[in-house]
């Protein structure tokens, strides 16, 4: 296994995820593209000190932007679901 700063890039943080993290114990994560299941699991285990439930990971799809004349669009990555355990708890 990489050392877990190669797999987690930052926490999401959006009013979604901020209410299943109060209500649902499940936080959400940017994660490396060839991360795996496992891998993701023990990387939030070792930064954290917790203990997971469960990880789901999705690839987001890019989006058309557009900015004046001038169009693009989003930049993708693949996102981790994260459930823990009713007694651990991520400080962010």
């Amino acid at each position: 296994m990489k050392d877990y700063t190669d797999i987690i890039y930052s926490p999401v943080i959006t009013e979604k995820s901020a209410l299943k993290q109060q209500n649902e114990n499940v936080y959400t994560f940017k994660v490396a593209k060839s991360a795996t299941k496992d891998q993701i699991k023990k990387a939030i285990e070792q930064a954290f000190g917790v203990s997971v439930k469960s990880v789901n990971t999705l690839n987001t799809k890019p989006k058309k932007k557009r900015v004046g004349r001038y169009t693009g669009m989003t930049k993708t990555y693949k996102k981790a679901i994260v459930t823990l355990d009713a007694d651990s708890k991520i400080e962010l």
